[in-house]
């Protein structure tokens, strides 16, 4: 997984449609929310400040899921991760590119 700073309150969202499979606290990841995408993918976003949807909920991209917080953690951020049949996968390899945070030029 990854981890991604931000502000306490900044909106976390769901990465891909989904279904809310874990939505409460856990040791070590603070206010963590599992959403299953599909038979064989799942991602976790973790430390979240509070949580805004439940357990059996259908989610969909881009829909906010939490507030990013500090739960369970030293610092404000996000800590995502992606799983395939159980297994971790590298976010940057699924995730689009960041995009430049210059502005266009006229």
């Amino acid at each position: 997984g990854i981890d991604i700073a931000g502000k306490a309150g900044q909106p976390v969202v769901a990465a891909s449609n989904g279904k809310v499979l874990y939505a409460k606290n856990m040791r070590g990841y603070g206010n963590l929310i599992i959403l299953e995408h599909s038979d064989s993918m799942v991602t976790a976003y973790a430390h979240n400040k509070t949580i805004l949807v439940r357990e059996g909920q259908t989610v969909t991209q881009r829909q906010q899921i939490a507030e990013m917080g500090d739960s369970d953690a030293d610092t404000v951020k996000l800590r995502f991760q992606i799983r395939h049949m159980g297994k971790p996968v590298d976010p940057a390899t699924l995730l689009p590119p960041i995009e430049s945070q210059t502005p266009p030029t006229r």
